[in-house]
């Protein structure tokens, strides 16, 4: 671990925190806590009481010292080869100082914002079943009478009449490598461009000519991809979470998937990616184009129903349908401005029960006990009548509760065997050394490895 568990690495952070935090060091129970890791996105920092998120202190040209100090601990970090670690420290206004550090390990998620752990993932290499899903087969799906690989490879050719284009020697390399036939309109397109950067000698105008004549900043040849469910990945807790739940109606274009095994990206559309898609819904075509938008996880759009009406000018484009959603929700959210009740939101479809904040007498989850879909709960504290009903609940996979609640399942060994992942719904600003306690205990309840804790202890001297 290098330096890392030494207490001089971490002294001159102390300090910093100790004079920011002036009414916390010497209270009874008072803590500080934060997380630092390599990746400046997964780092909270409690300056000033307050956390910032990404490292970051508010009017940083003032905070050399706090920043000096975290670099401090980054570095031996990327050192010692380790991506983060959550801390927490109490401090004597007269100079003794603990500081435990916990080490999240292989079987859970650091959560982004806080010192806190994320999912435990109570199974190894378990992802959430939206991420499981594989396409329907659709036999009957056909290409659609737009597609025309003749007119596409012509039209191409005109615009782009010095472009470099793939051999045929290439196309099958890039089939093998992916593991899945090109599709007629997108060898044409390869044909005449293969899209490397070399073949332009750097000059920025010719990959411009490329990107209007095709409608799309086109990848190279070598570098296009299957965005199958893996390429979208999304942590354990939001994943469970989803808040647009994974279906396919009768009348979709477009499958609502994570990812297919025939989605192949092929071009970048002002950051979104598109991607010929060989796995229509039911109101689709075989090769129609999608659009998967960075700001989603889940789903993609319909952007054309062929490349050749993506890229020929004067060919209608549509986006996709819209429809009237007659159906309930599969994600239901129970609370004072949502469904009032659990009644209100079972029904057959249902995946995803979230039960937010709640005024009124505590709710029972007798009515979704039988539902055969229903894979995720969480519950906020005081909202539950009676946590033993969890385990009624034989499909859960993912289960997040507060710290009570948990207690009552773990002392009458009533946790769900079904559980892919877990979480512990808690205040970010809360001890996180009881959490981890907590935590550990759930995960050994499935042998998966636990938070490791390391306690320093040392002497910063009285404070100024």
């Amino acid at each position: 671990m290098s330096t890392l568990h030494e207490f001089t690495t971490w002294e001159p952070l102390l300090h910093v925190l100790r004079s920011t935090h002036t009414a916390t060091p010497g209270a009874p129970g008072g803590h500080i806590a934060g997380r630092i890791a390599t990746d400046a996105y997964s780092m909270s920092m409690p300056w000033g009481g307050t956390f910032t998120m990404h490292g970051h202190a508010s009017d940083a040209a003032d905070k050399e010292p706090e920043l000096d100090a975290v670099q401090r601990v980054r570095g031996v970090l990327a050192e010692a080869g380790v991506d983060g670690v959550s801390f927490v420290t109490r401090m004597s206004p007269d100079g003794p100082a603990a500081l435990h550090l916990l080490h999240f390990g292989p079987a859970v998620e650091a959560e982004v914002g806080g010192p806190l752990p994320g999912a435990l993932v109570l199974v190894e290499g378990a992802v959430p079943e939206p991420w499981r899903r594989l396409p329907d087969p659709m036999p009957a799906a056909e290409l659609s009478p737009a597609a025309d690989p003749a007119a596409l490879e012509s039209f191409l050719r005109e615009r782009l009449p010095d472009a470099v284009g793939a051999t045929e020697a290439e196309l099958a390399e890039a089939e093998a490598r992916l593991g899945v036939a090109l599709p007629d309109e997108l060898k044409a397109l390869y044909r005449v461009i293969r899209a490397r950067w070399e073949d332009w000698n750097g000059d920025y105008e010719s990959a411009v000519q490329v990107a209007e004549a095709v409608g799309c900043e086109l990848l190279p040849l070598d570098e296009l991809y299957i965005a199958d469910a893996a390429s979208r990945w999304l942590s354990w807790r939001s994943a469970a979470l989803q808040a647009e739940a994974v279906d396919t109606r009768s009348d979709t274009a477009v499958q609502g998937l994570v990812g297919s095994p025939g989605w192949i990206v092929f071009g970048d559309w002002d950051g979104d990616r598109l991607a010929i898609d060989l796995t229509p819904g039911p109101g689709g075509y075989t090769g129609q184009v999608i659009v998967l938008t960075r700001e989603e996880s889940v789903g993609a759009g319909l952007i054309a129903d062929s490349l050749t009406q993506l890229v020929l000018p004067g060919r209608v484009k549509r986006g996709p349908r819209s429809r009237a959603d007659v159906e309930p929700p599969a994600v239901a959210h129970v609370n004072i401005r949502s469904l009032r009740s659990v009644e209100a939101a079972a029904h057959p479809a249902l995946e995803v029960l979230s039960i937010g904040r709640w005024e009124g007498e505590p709710l029972s989850l007798e009515p979704v006990v039988n539902l055969p879909r229903l894979r995720t709960l969480r519950a906020e504290p005081g909202t539950l009548a009676e946590p033993l009903e969890i385990s009624r609940l034989t499909g859960l996979e993912f289960l997040e509760l507060c710290p009570q609640d948990w207690r009552v399942l773990l002392d009458a060994d009533a946790v769900p065997r079904s559980l892919l992942a877990a979480g512990i719904k808690v205040r970010n600003d809360v001890d996180p050394l009881p959490v981890v306690d907590l935590s550990n205990e759930i995960l050994a309840r499935w042998d998966r490895p636990l938070i490791t804790r390391t306690t320093l202890e040392g002497n910063l001297g009285p404070l100024p």
